[in-house]
């Protein structure tokens, strides 16, 4: 890409990336229309590398200065429960032949390793299969998908099985001991010979742990070294956020809501959302995956996304649990449809800061940072889709996630 030269290169940016997103065909023209009718003013900001060696996109912005959206002043807040319109894409694809492909042999293998026994309909009628058909647009390999969506499972069922339900063994006062033998499997542990027996003697009698294992050798056929170290990297976050939630629950303390936002963005859809360049069959370099502007976007993106499973899970949360919406209703006083708009409204803030940032970047990174920033858009749009049907969410015997 040439220089930009002053004082037009912020109108440049602005069209460049007006122009990247209307390639976009699936997303929400009224939206999109809205976000970038007026071109956004910008204010430089410094660099920061990872790195001591520069990335692509360290290098293509050592040429061309990072500019991001400057906040506009905030609009006063209308005096009414009228709940926003979700910013938010639809799916890029919906093949429900391949997602029930792909379903049916996750219902297979949760039987093989033993995780919601006797409930393999009601596994089957969640459509996780679909999920991921909906998120990972990048490729139609039935075995791929099959990698990411054991994995996902696994997540959930480590939820409900530590967490959650008390009738397959869930009590806080013991999730952060599970929770931290579980990552000595998602991150094998070399024990000493006299010893080694024991840890898989515990991971074949714990169904949670065998899931794990399976999932990961499955995963490890498709991942990179280092796209299978970002993985477990974000299961160890993931972890500690869960250890959190039970932390709250042995205590009985409620966060107060920025501290929740908080939880949040680690305990968000980031574990499966990091595979999407993997099951999709490429690499994007660690110098852009981890540079801090793009991990900022993507992680508003994670965290965007998972508050729309605090709005569909909310009626099904036990009463000790918490989502964006009861700690709004608890902290601030807000009423349930009150709650719901303000989570909506956080939900399409860090939509639209995930875009605005991802077209600023995508001008000067490498086309897989493009790629990698619009299939996290085509991520988020499927995640709404499977969200807004499933049966975990939409039928009276649903488990909260």
């Amino acid at each position: 890409m040439s220089r930009l030269s002053a004082p037009n290169a912020t109108d440049e940016l602005s069209r460049l990336a007006a122009s990247m997103l209307s390639d976009m065909t699936t997303a929400p023209t009224g939206e999109l229309a809205a976000l970038l009718g007026d071109p956004p003013r910008m204010t430089p900001s410094s660099l920061v590398f990872v790195t001591e060696q520069p990335s692509m996109l360290g290098m293509s912005a050592a040429q061309l200065p990072f500019l991001r959206p400057e906040p506009e002043p905030a609009e006063p807040a209308e005096d009414d429960d009228e709940i926003p319109e979700l910013f938010c894409p639809g799916p890029v694809r919906d093949n429900p032949a391949l997602g029930e492909e792909v379903n049916e042999r996750l219902v297979e293998w949760a039987e093989e390793v033993g995780i919601y026994p006797g409930r393999s309909e009601y596994l089957r009628s969640c459509g996780f299969g679909r999920l991921i058909m909906l998120t990972h647009p990048g490729t139609d390999d039935p075995d791929r998908l099959l990698a990411a969506t054991k994995l996902v499972v696994a997540e959930w069922a480590a939820d409900d099985y530590y967490l959650d339900e008390e009738d397959v063994g869930a009590d806080p006062r013991r999730t952060a001991a599970r929770f931290g033998l579980l990552y000595g499997v998602v991150d094998p542990v070399p024990l000493p010979y006299r010893y080694e027996h024991e840890l898989k003697r515990h991971i074949e009698q714990d169904p949670i742990a065998l899931a794990f294992r399976s999932g990961m050798e499955h995963l490890a056929r498709y991942t990179t070294v280092t796209q299978m170290a970002r993985f477990q990297h974000q299961m160890a976050i993931l972890f500690t956020t869960l250890d959190q939630n039970a932390s709250w629950r042995v205590t009985g303390e409620r966060p107060a809501v920025w501290e929740y936002l908080m939880h949040r963005h680690h305990n968000s859809y980031l574990p499966p959302m990091t595979l999407i360049d993997a099951i999709a069959g490429y690499e994007l370099p660690p110098q852009e995956y981890y540079d801090p502007r793009v991990r900022e976007a993507f992680t508003m993106a994670g965290m965007a996304a998972v508050l729309l499973n605090d709005m569909h899970s909310m009626s099904k949360e036990a009463d000790d649990d918490i989502s964006l919406p009861i700690a709004l209703m608890e902290q601030e006083g807000c009423s349930q449809r009150q709650a719901i708009k303000r989570t909506v409204e956080i939900h399409n803030e860090l939509m639209k800061r995930f875009v605005a940032e991802a077209a600023a970047l995508s001008l000067v990174g490498s086309p897989m940072l493009r790629r990698f920033f619009a299939e996290t858009w085509a991520w988020c749009g499927g995640s709404r889709e499977w969200h807004a049907t499933s049966r975990r969410y939409h039928s009276e015997d649903a488990s909260a996630a």
